[in-house]
Formats: structure tokens, sequence, C-alpha cells
């Protein structure tokens, strides 16, 4: 891999994994419009990893307050305090969208993995986010998630593993319905980030391990660096820009990139 292609792509991911444009596709469409060959499976695992490291580091109080609470409750059966239910509710959010990568995830790599369903994905479910923004009461906070709440923002992060469909788009589009506020939603996205982030960069470093061939590390390191910092810097901004114009621009431009692919792409196009 070229140094020039290792940080691009690293600045996409960074850039594009928590905010609700996909950055499967964007990883995706970047080499294709460009050229250049596909990454390859290391580059995504570094990747990956750089942007765990980004959400933990941000979120590192709230991580550190829900571990402390969740243990006790699992331990010494504790009654479920306010910081032990939000660990439960992220862990039941993650059990959908680990049970469907399971069971589909390999159909979608090779069947969905396309310029096309990238288009699709990206037109239809940028509608959906646009309505939720619009229409959703806005009036929730995280602590009035129930666990039924949970799940249902999990079952349609389970629609994430079509790409173009956006993991923090689909959860953020699910929370705005079910009544959150624009930055209530998102920082429940994140949350359930790390978990999901976590597997599926750990599923992807067990088949890297049983991969033939050698990992040029010096590139793959510099990709995850920046797309630590990327992402990080990211997350912030992110938050004080819906909490005060939403998630609409964000729609737009999914809408805009969706049609635009059609348009190339399509069989008649």
């Amino acid at each position: 891999m070229e140094p020039v292609h290792a940080i691009v792509l690293a600045l996409v991911q960074g850039l594009t994994e928590f905010l609700p444009i996909s950055s499967s596709a964007h990883l995706i469409l970047v080499p294709a419009l460009l050229g250049w060959p596909d990454q390859g499976l290391a580059f995504d695992v570094a990747v990956h990893v750089g942007s765990l490291a980004a959400v933990v580091a941000y979120l590192r109080r709230d991580l550190a307050t829900l571990v402390r609470g969740w243990c006790p409750s699992v331990w010494r059966g504790r009654p479920f305090a306010p910081e032990s239910r939000m660990a439960w509710l992220v862990i039941a959010g993650t059990i959908p969208v680990g049970a469907a990568g399971l069971l589909a995830g390999e159909a979608v790599e090779l069947h969905l993995r396309s310029p096309i369903v990238i288009a699709i994905a990206n037109l239809v479910f940028a509608l959906l986010l646009l309505a939720a923004d619009r229409w959703g009461a806005r009036t929730r906070r995280e602590g009035s998630l129930t666990i039924r709440d949970a799940v249902l923002i999990g079952c349609a992060q389970a629609l994430a593993l079509v790409p173009g469909a956006s993991r923090s788009g689909v959860t953020i589009t699910a929370g705005l319905a079910l009544g959150l506020a624009p930055r209530a939603a998102a920082r429940f996205s994140f949350l359930l980030a790390v978990p999901v982030i976590a597997l599926a960069g750990g599923a992807k470093g067990v088949e890297l391990a049983a991969a033939p061939g050698t990992v040029d590390w010096t590139w793959f390191g510099l990709g995850a660096i920046v797309a630590a910092f990327g992402a990080y810097a990211c997350i912030g901004a992110f938050l004080a820009l819906v909490a005060r114009i939403g998630l609409w621009p964000f729609a737009v431009y999914r809408i805009a990139l969706g049609a635009v692919l059609f348009a190339l792409l399509a069989p008649w196009g």
C-alpha cells in the first residue's frame, strides 16, 4: 500500500465512522473512484482499531462509570443503579447486530458490497434519517431509555451490515424515531459503537491471523493512528453540531451522494 493511500483512507475512516454517512461505503467508494487497489483486510482491521481507540478515549469517563456500575450488578446481584442500567441497555442493543453478523455477515460480504447497493442504501436510509430528524419528538434523554428501546435500536443497528446504511446513521435514526433528542441519540449510538467495533475488529483480526502472507505493520500502524485522531476530533464536533442544527445536513449529503451514484451506476445511466 502506498503511504498516501494509507493516510487518505485512514482519514476517510476516522472522519466518517461516527457520522451518519457510512464509513464502509466511503472506504469502498474512495479507492474505486480514485482507481486505487483494494486496501485489504489488514488495513480495515488497523483503522477500526484506531476508531475504537478514539471512541473509548472520548467516552472514557462514561465507560468507566458504566463498568463500575455493571460489575456489582453481575457479581453481587445488587439492584440496578443508573450506571448499571445503561450498561445493560448497551448490551441489549448489541445482541441483535451480533446475531445478524453471525447469521448473515458472510452473505452480505459476498453479495452486497457493490456501489449500486451503496447508492440505494444511501437514498433509503437518508430519507428515513431526514424524516426522523423532522418529526421526532426530541424530548427524551439517554436516561429514559428502556430495554425495549435498546433492543429496537439494536435491531436497527443490524441493518448497518448493508454497505451504505451507516451504523451510526441507523442507530441515530431509530433513537430519533423513539423521541430522543439528537445529542442523546448520538451519544447512545457512540456507546453502542464500542462493543460493535470491538467485535467487528476482533472478527476481522481472526481472519487476518488465519490469512497467508505478511503484514506491513508500518503503514497499517500509521493508518490506525491517523484514523484515531480523525475520529476523536470528529466525535466532539459532531455532537456540538447536532445539538445546534440536527441531522438534516447529513441526510441531504447522503441523498445527493446516493443520487449521483445511482445515476452513474444504474443500468440506464
